[in-house]
């Protein structure tokens, strides 16, 4: 299959656990749905050592029943319906790669845990993606993973790794034919918009039983670094209605939500990115991430 069979837009995004993505990208992913790009989701893990926010469900957690991989992947699909996106995919698999827990733990090392699969093996899965959707825009995290979550850090290692592979025509070519990303981005929040937000929540009277600080934002950095960002307003109530799908670890009220910890958070409309590989459009930060992207 060429690129000239596939839509003339096609963006890849690859996630640690179910719920990243709605988190980071749900506004920009319901846009390009709703343009008629191709969107495709990778996760890695089922998010299987996730803490658990309903107590009707608390049975799902890793410590009792561990049930709570393949509950979510009933959430990150009712997600995926809510910002229109029906290419949503796990890492070699539901269930190949296991969450690793939070760094430090003995989860990191445990049997199939993704961050102690091997790059290279884990990023094949990947290439193969890359090679049939044939992406020109791949979005993933930083090499901290935008908090330090050994999942977070290996997913842009994976990331990284099969972007490389997958244009190089030696590699696995069983895989598919060679490809390019021609432009790759990072999750970034600007930290003015970060510190606007929580200004916002400080001010409104919502049951959270305290606020998360700004640097407690994946990815927040000075605005300087910011290179794209969209405007994800018409899209704030998929974004928000995503979210709420992913209701063992979210709670969302009006513009706000709050993970298991229960600190309020603002939900960032506007999302923002950082071009890390790839031609920068001219002036300004870019509106769009296929930007000088040729059809």
């Amino acid at each position: 299959m060429t690129d000239q069979d596939h839509p003339a837009r096609r963006l890849l995004l690859v996630h640690a656990h179910p719920d990243d993505e709605s988190i980071n990208n749900g506004a920009t992913m319901a846009k390009y749905a709703a343009e008629g790009a191709r969107v495709t989701l990778v996760t890695c893990t089922l998010g299987e050592e996730g803490e658990v926010i309903p107590p009707a469900l608390a049975h799902l957690a890793a410590d009792r029943d561990d049930t709570l991989g393949a509950h979510r992947i009933a959430e990150l699909a009712a997600a995926m319906k809510e910002l229109g996106v029906t290419d949503h995919r796990f890492l070699g698999g539901p269930g190949r790669f296991r969450d690793s827990g939070m760094m430090g733990t003995p989860q990191n090392h445990r049997e199939g845990a993704f961050w102690a699969a091997p790059v290279d093996e884990a990023a094949a899965y990947l290439v193969e993606v890359v090679r049939s959707v044939r992406p020109q825009v791949l979005v993933t995290y930083d090499p901290d993973g935008g908090y330090g979550h050994p999942d977070h850090i290996q997913a842009h290692r994976v990331a990284m790794r099969a972007a490389d592979l997958a244009a190089d025509p030696d590699f696995r070519p069983d895989l598919g034919a060679p490809h390019t990303i021609a432009k790759i981005y990072w999750n970034r929040v600007p930290r003015t918009y970060a510190e606007e937000g929580f200004a916002r929540l400080r001010a409104t009277a919502v049951g959270f039983s305290a606020t998360a600080a700004v640097d407690d934002v994946p990815g927040v950095v000075d605005d300087a670094r910011i290179t794209t960002e969209i405007d994800g307003a018409p899209y704030a109530g998929a974004k928000t209605a995503a979210m709420r799908a992913h209701a063992t670890q979210i709670v969302v009220e009006g513009g706000f939500f709050a993970l298991s910890n229960h600190l309020g958070q603002p939900v960032l409309v506007t999302e923002s990115y950082e071009l890390v590989r790839g031609e920068r459009a001219a002036g300004g930060r870019e509106t769009d991430l296929f930007a000088g992207v040729a059809p």
